[in-house]
Parts: structure tokens; C-alpha cells; sequence
């Protein structure tokens, strides 16, 4: 085995467990490569993941500086040692990959290698990636590779579970594509209806008030103010809609930022008055993050476009181990004994489904005139 700094068995679970922490696959990448870099005390790692094109989609590098990789160039194709590797899967170890005869030269930016270890990392059959290190930290003697056999079978489990780590990060991110689809598909035909209803009532009361004007100018005018009316609520159904299809963020911002910026557009974009507070909480993980989201979401839409709240109030914070968001507004409230019929009305139904998802629950307190309360606990936080 290698005598780097980090050798031995704490050092290969020490990578296995860096790996195994993210989901994204652009994050995934870049710690196989630092981790194999560190793991085999050599000066240059890479990683890349072939297209379809003879190229690569994604090419990752570790040892070289953002000034050096951006002078190199384009992304590599796949030729040379790249290509035999892709191609054959099969393991190379060179003492100096500049004299094997596939070698095929490198921008004059490119750093200069020698020694050189690759590997191809595999999914059943399938090549889905290539993993090199170059330039052993160690001494060499003349004409002899600094990675040794043991440093081979090192790099050659951790391109094992790299080849795990990176299809699970590849599903997540196909079923965050999917979710993000069904969410736009739910959202597009809730805008339709809520809106064509409202366009075909405003129609309808604009040829009313068109009839009326001549012969009956009071009543004619009764039916414009409700035109205006109409039309103020088909502008809000279209704001409201347009909050939602906006990218959620959490990646970026998490649930407490995401939360505040949406709830301070719909502030503005209604008559209602719209808070938020948070106390406490802090990064969950990525489903409960989008569970909480969208049942916030869902329990705005319902306040401030059924309710004819005044003012809505939503509140995170933390409860003992657990995270609780809390969405109260003053408006008209319903029976909860009528629940079933409300629930489907109301998107009760997908909340629940959503808390339940994430092994939280879901709580509904509301009666006629009294306002509505809708609470959701999820663990961690």
C-alpha cells in the first residue's frame, strides 16, 4: 500500500465517507478526485466522465490552480491514455506517461507529468468515467514508476465505490428532474383552471355591462366594477403562480432564505400582509428542506387566495429534536367535520402526503370565521 500521509484503512474510509455525504454529481466528482489525490500522496488528480460525442460531459481536475485551468484550454477528448482507458478498461501504470507510444501531447499550458496511474471506473459493463493521478510524491528510481502495485489496488476500490457514489448522485438528480417536472405539471394545470375560470367570468360580465350601458348605465356600472375585480384576482392567481414556478433555491440559499425571499414577493404582490420569522433552525436535509417548502407553499396559496385573510403569518423554529413550520392566517376559516371535502379543495391531501414522506405530520386547526392554522413538524433541524 501507498506510505503517503494519509495511507492505511482510516484513510480509505475517511474518502469512502467523504464520497458518500454528497448528491449532487458535480460535488461527487471533485471529492473522488481530491480524495484519490490525497489518499495516494500525488501532485495531479482527474476525473472524466465521457460523452457521447468523444469528448467528455464533465472533466475534473485537483492539484491544478483556476489560473493554470483556464490557460490549458478546452475540455480533453478522448485520445491517448484517456481513450485506451475508456476504451479497453483496463488499469494503466506508467513510469513516464510522455514515452508510451499513445501518448498524443497536451496544450503548452498543461503542467508536466511523468509517472502516471489510471484506471477506468465502471458501472456493471459500462465505462462511465476514467480516474488518473500523475507525479508520485515520492522518490524514483531511474526508469521506475513512483505508484506501486499496492497503490494500484488502493485506487482501484476507491474507483469502486466512486463508481457507487456517482450512479446514486445520478439518479438523485434524474428524480430531482422529475419532481421539478411533476411540480410544473401540477402548477401549469392549476393555472389553467383557476385562471380560465376566472377569464371566461370576466367575459362573460363584460358583455353583461356592454348590454346594460345604454339602457341601464347603474347596472352597466355595477358590472365593470366587477370586471375589475375579476381581473385583479386572475393578476394574483398569475403572481402567485409565477412564485412558485420560480426556482426554489435551496440549494443555494436553504430553506430559511428561500422561504423569506418568496414570502416577501407575495407580500407585495397581494393586499394581504405576509410575515415570516424563524428562530433556531438550522440546514435540514434536502428532502425535508423541499417537503417544508412546498407545504408552505401550498398553505399560502390557500390563505391568500380562498381565505380573505388580512394578514398571514408564518413561523420556523425549533422543537426539541424537531423542525416546525407554522402557517396561521385571520381569514374565513372552514369546518374541519367537512375535512374530506376541503382536504381535496384545499391540497390538505398532498400536504399530508408530503409531511408523512419525510416522517414528519401535518396539523390542521380551523373552524368558520376563526381563521386557519396549518402546522408541520419534521425531524432534524
Amino acid at each position: 500500500m501507498s506510505q503517503g500521509p494519509r495511507s492505511g484503512l482510516a484513510a480509505v474510509s475517511s474518502a469512502l465517507l467523504a464520497m458518500s455525504r454528497h448528491l449532487e454529481v458535480r460535488d461527487v466528482l471533485k471529492t473522488i478526485v481530491a480524495s484519490a489525490r490525497e489518499l495516494l500522496n500525488a501532485q495531479y488528480a482527474a476525473l472524466g466522465v465521457p460523452d457521447d460525442h468523444g469528448g467528455f460531459a464533465q472533466f475534473v481536475v485537483d492539484g491544478v490552480s483556476d489560473k493554470q485551468w483556464k490557460a490549458i484550454g478546452p475540455l480533453p477528448r478522448q485520445h491517448g491514455i484517456l481513450a485506451a482507458m475508456l476504451r479497453e478498461a483496463r488499469p494503466e501504470r506508467l513510469a513516464d506517461v510522455r514515452k508510451d507510444p499513445r501518448f498524443e501531447g497536451w496544450p503548452s499550458a498543461h503542467p508536466e507529468m511523468s509517472d502516471f496511474l489510471g484506471l477506468p471506473i465502471r458501472d456493471g459493463d459500462e465505462v462511465i468515467g476514467a480516474l488518473f493521478l500523475a507525479n508520485k510524491n515520492c522518490p524514483k528510481p531511474d526508469g521506475a514508476c513512483g505508484f506501486t502495485e499496492g497503490d494500484e489496488e488502493l485506487l482501484s476500490i476507491l474507483a469502486q465505490h466512486a463508481a457507487i457514489a456517482l450512479t446514486n448522485a445520478r439518479l438523485y438528480e434524474r428524480s430531482r428532474e422529475l419532481t421539478i417536472a411533476e411540480e410544473r405539471s401540477r402548477l401549469a394545470h392549476e393555472l389553467h383552471d383557476a385562471v380560465s375560470q376566472k377569464l371566461f367570468s370576466l367575459r362573460l360580465t363584460a358583455q353583461a355591462a356592454a348590454a346594460l350601458v345604454d339602457r341601464d348605465p347603474s347596472r352597466a356600472k355595477g358590472e365593470l366594477q366587477q370586471v375589475a375585480a375579476l381581473a385583479a384576482e386572475a393578476a394574483d392567481e398569475l403572481r402567485a403562480a409565477v412564485v412558485e414556478l420560480r426556482p426554489a433555491g435551496l440549494d443555494e440559499d436553504g430553506l430559511v432564505a428561500t422561504l423569506r425571499t418568496q414570502i416577501q414577493v407575495l407580500d407585495r404582490a397581494h393586499t394581504a400582509r405576509v410575515t415570516f420569522t424563524s428562530h433556531g433552525v438550522r440546514a435540514l436535509p434536502a428532502t425535508q428542506e423541499e417537503a417544508l417548502l412546498r407545504v408552505a407553499q401550498e398553505a399560502l396559496h390557500n390563505a391568500l387566495r380562498h381565505s380573505g385573510a388580512e394578514h398571514v403569518e408564518v413561523t420556523l423554529r425549533k422543537r426539541g429534536q424537531d423542525t416546525v413550520l407554522r402557517v396561521t392566517d385571520d381569514g374565513g376559516g372552514f369546518d374541519p367535520t367537512t375535512v374530506r371535502r376541503a382536504g381535496r379543495h384545499l391540497g390538505l391531501v398532498s400536504m399530508r402526503d408530503r409531511a408523512s414522506g419525510v416522517g414528519g405530520t401535518l396539523m390542521v386547526e380551523s373552524a368558520p370565521g376563526k381563521g386557519t392554522t396549518i402546522e408541520m413538524e419534521a425531524p432534524g433541524g
